[in-house]
């Protein structure tokens, strides 16, 4: 059988850039789902495999099915049942793997070798195959058997401390980005793996963790400790190193305002019609605006609440000074560039009429990446999967009858 060929028969591809790979997505709640996410719009022939519907605990992260959440997250995958409790259906989804090029789960790392179906299992059953692991705090060390969760990993991963307002206390973001950085690290690291099989002709084992992601993504930060010593604190809208840069009130609302550098400083200042701070002493260089940054935003807010953010932003953009409006959800879809990259994608959504996905980020020139198709049911393609593995109808029913599938 060709590589890849047991998970065919889409009836329209997401994109063509991965579509000569198989994927077993084995994950849960969000940071896996992410991962195959990821794999999946840009053509990789999922299939999402889970409990059978009897069995089912249900996804306590996930919402419900037809959620956005949880729709959001399955978008272009087909579904199976497999019980992987029983030596059956681990046998099941070994059939699956010889012919596959990915797994991705992101059980607790004791449970894929109780139930047999760790990286080695698998590696056995296909040299091949590219494993993909995501857990709370890595595969191994004194944390590896804890639960995983966003907000610890934000806590533990030392984001917390460096948001919010000074003197605030910890404050979490917004989205869980532990759990959607470790994701998207995930594929990055299986998509590098899949190019080296290329020359090595063997998989390996990818791994990943919330808190590994969340340390990788402090960036700046963490560097400023690592080289320089400097325990970085909260500083609230204000950037820490670049000033004047933050959030400024306008006449209806606010806006955000970066203008770090001296040229550009001195075309905001102009642009604000206050030529008179460009002749304070205090605000000649980037190192004193720091020292004196609270007197600085206060001078510039003088000026910025005496008309509209429209107005700002205008002449701001026109002088070449990054700023823009402060957003609710709605009105950035409503923004006119937002809409002109298209990133809310539609797609018929059958009887519950049109439904927009949040696209991929990413655009290539020749293989883009599409919705074609909304996730799948509970077991909704178990049957044609099996078919496609050489099972006939009577054996796909005394494996349904033995809650196998």
């Amino acid at each position: 059988m060709p590589e890849g060929h047991v998970a065919g028969g889409h009836a329209m591809q997401a994109s063509t850039a991965l579509s000569r790979f198989t994927v077993l997505d084995l994950t849960r709640v969000r940071s896996g789902p992410t991962c195959v996410r990821q794999l999946a719009d840009w053509g990789a022939k999922v299939i999402k495999i889970e409990m059978p519907p009897a069995l089912d605990e249900g996804d306590p992260m996930g919402g419900p099915r037809h959620g956005s959440d949880f729709q959001n997250l399955h978008r272009n995958k087909r579904g199976m049942t497999i019980n992987l409790k029983s030596p059956d259906g681990v046998a099941l989804l070994k059939k699956l793997a010889e012919t596959a090029d990915v797994i991705v789960e992101n059980f607790r790392p004791d449970v894929k070798k109780r139930l047999g179906i760790d990286y080695e299992a698998m590696a056995k059953v296909n040299p091949r195959i590219v494993y993909a692991s995501i857990s709370g705090f890595g595969q191994d060390g004194p944390y590896a058997g804890r639960p995983g969760f966003d907000q610890i990993a934000q806590g533990m991963g030392g984001l917390m401390s460096i948001t919010g307002l000074p003197g605030q206390g910890p404050v979490r973001v917004g989205i869980p980005i532990a759990d959607l950085t470790a994701g998207i690290f995930a594929a990055q690291g299986i998509l590098v793996a899949l190019l080296e099989r290329e020359v090595s002709g063997k998989g390996q084992w990818v791994q990943s963790s919330l808190l590994q992601a969340q340390i990788f993504m402090l960036d700046f930060q963490a560097s400023r400790w690592l080289m320089e010593g400097q325990v970085p604190k909260q500083a609230g809208n204000n950037h820490p190193t670049s000033i004047p840069t933050g959030v400024f009130p306008t006449s209806d609302g606010f806006m955000n305002i970066a203008a770090s550098g001296n040229k550009i400083w001195e075309r905001c200042a102009r642009a604000l019609g206050r030529d008179d701070l460009l002749a304070d002493e205090r605000y000649k260089t980037a190192g004193s605006r720091s020292q004196h940054r609270d007197a600085l935003n206060a001078e510039i807010e003088k000026t910025t609440r005496t008309n509209t953010t429209a107005h700002w932003v205008n002449a701001l953009n026109e002088a070449g000074v990054p700023c823009g409006p402060i957003y609710k959800v709605d009105e950035m879809f409503a923004d006119p560039q937002v809409q002109h990259l298209g990133i809310a994608q539609k797609l018929n959504g059958g009887n519950k009429g049109e439904v927009a996905y949040v696209g991929q980020p990413i655009t290539l020139s020749r293989t883009p990446s599409k919705i074609v198709s909304h996730p799948p049911e509970i077991g909704q393609h178990t049957d044609e999967i099996l078919k496609e593995l050489g099972y006939d109808q009577a054996r796909i029913d005394d494996l349904r009858s033995r809650q196998v599938i």
